[in-house]
C-alpha cells in the first residue's frame, strides 16, 4: 500500500472549502477539469491526463460523504485504483483541509509518486486558496449576479412617490450642508489667531528669517544641551621606537596572482502560471574557474504576493523582497532554484525585479 497526503490551514469557512471540493466548475478551477459521466450521478471524470505525476485521466465515485465534513471517493486510474479522502475540520481562523490517497490496487511508479505528491500539494496550497478568495470575492457582492458592481445603494420608498421623497431628501442633504458650512466658517473667522513663532525677532546669532522655520528647529535640536565632560581619557604619548625598521624585501613574489573570477549569472523562466499565481525558476550559473561559497539572487513581487514550496535554496523575505542563498556552486555548474507565488494579480506572469549581485536576471 503505497500513500500520499497533504493538508493545509485555509482562512476560511467549512461551507466554502466543501464547496470547492464538490461543485464541478470550482473544482476544474484549482485541480482538474471535471465531467460528468452519463447515467451515474456521483460519479465525474477528472482530466488529469496532462498534469504532473498522472498517466490517464481519473474516473471518482463517491463511496462516502458527510456534509462539510467527510468526502471519500473511490478513483480508478486506466486500472490503477486507490481511495482519496478529504476531512474538513473547522478551526479558530477557518478550517483546515487534509487529503489523502492510498493505493488499493496496483502501485504508482517511483517517477510518478514525487511528481504526483507535489501536484497535490501546490494544488491545496496555492491554487485553491485563491480559488477561495475569488469565491469569497464573488459572494460579497450583494447578490448582484452578472449586473456588475456599483457603489450606488438602492433607495427604498412608498411606490408612486419616490421621485418626490428623493427631491425632499436632496433639498434637506443641501440645506443641511449649507448649515454646516456656514457654521465652519464663522467659527473660523472667530477663531484667535495663534502667534506664529517664527514672527518674533531674532535674537543674536540666530539664522537668518529667510531659513524656513523646520530648518530652524533641526538645527536647534541638533545642538547637545550639555557640555562635554572633562574626564575624557588623553591619548596615550609613547613615542616610538628608535630602532630602525627592517626594509621591506624587493623580492618579487612566485606565485603569479589568481585570475579574476567571471561573475555569477542568472536567468529567470516563469515555468506554470494560473488564475491567481505562477511557478518562478532560477538557474543560477558559476562561469568562472574556481568554485563561488557566497551567492544571493534578490527578487522583487508585487505587493500582497506570498511564496510557497521553494526548492534548490535557502530563502528569507523582507517585505516584497525574496533574498535566496545556498550551497558553494562549482566552477562551470549551475543551481536551480524553483518556487510557488501566489499573485492576487489575476494572470500574474513574474516578480517585479531579479538580481543575482547587483545584475539583473536574464530573460526577466
Amino acid at each position: 500500500m503505497i500513500e500520499i497526503g497533504a493538508q493545509v490551514d485555509l482562512s476560511h469557512p467549512s461551507d466554502r472549502v466543501w464547496r470547492a471540493l464538490t461543485d464541478r466548475k470550482l473544482l476544474g478551477r484549482w485541480f482538474a477539469e471535471a465531467e460528468t459521466v452519463e447515467g451515474v450521478p456521483d460519479r465525474l471524470l477528472l482530466h488529469t491526463a496532462e498534469l504532473p505525476g498522472f498517466e490517464a485521466d481519473v474516473e471518482v465515485e463517491v463511496t462516502e460523504r458527510l456534509e462539510l465534513e467527510l468526502l471519500v471517493l473511490a478513483c480508478d486510474e486506466a486500472g490503477r485504483l486507490s481511495e482519496l479522502t478529504c476531512t474538513v475540520t473547522p478551526t479558530t481562523q477557518g478550517c483546515r483541509l487534509e487529503v489523502r490517497e492510498v493505493s488499493t490496487h496496483g502501485a504508482w511508479s517511483a517517477e510518478q509518486h514525487e511528481p504526483r505528491e507535489q501536484q497535490l500539494r501546490q494544488a491545496l496550497t496555492v491554487r485553491l486558496p485563491a480559488i477561495l478568495d475569488w469565491h469569497a470575492f464573488q459572494q460579497v457582492d450583494l447578490g448582484r449576479g452578472d449586473t456588475g458592481m456599483t457603489t450606488e445603494l438602492p433607495l427604498v420608498g412608498a411606490r408612486g412617490r419616490s421621485g418626490g421623497t428623493r427631491r425632499r431628501r436632496r433639498v434637506l442633504v443641501a440645506a443641511v450642508g449649507g448649515a454646516v458650512l456656514l457654521a465652519g466658517t464663522a467659527a473660523w473667522i472667530t477663531m484667535p489667531t495663534e502667534s506664529n513663532p517664527a514672527a518674533a525677532p531674532a535674537p543674536a546669532g540666530t539664522p537668518s528669517p529667510s531659513v524656513p522655520a523646520d530648518e530652524v528647529t533641526v538645527a536647534v535640536s541638533a545642538t547637545p544641551s550639555t557640555r562635554p565632560s572633562r574626564t575624557t581619557t588623553a591619548a596615550p604619548t609613547t613615542r616610538p621606537s628608535r630602532t630602525p625598521s627592517a626594509k621591506p624585501s624587493r623580492t618579487p613574489s612566485s606565485a603569479p596572482p589568481p585570475p579574476p573570477s567571471a561573475p555569477m549569472t542568472a536567468r529567470y523562466e516563469t515555468d506554470s502560471s494560473r488564475l491567481f499565481g505562477y511557478t518562478g525558476e532560477i538557474v543560477v550559473d558559476n562561469p568562472s574557474g574556481v568554485p563561488v561559497a557566497d551567492w544571493a539572487v534578490v527578487v522583487t513581487l508585487a505587493e500582497g504576493t506570498t511564496v510557497d514550496d521553494v526548492d534548490g535554496a535557502n530563502w528569507r523575505r523582507d517585505g516584497r523582497t525574496i533574498t535566496f542563498t545556498g550551497a558553494p556552486v562549482a566552477a562551470g555548474a549551475s543551481q536551480t532554484i524553483s518556487f510557488d507565488v501566489r499573485d492576487s494579480r489575476p494572470k500574474a506572469r513574474g516578480p517585479e525585479s531579479c538580481t543575482i549581485g547587483g545584475q539583473p536576471c536574464a530573460g526577466l
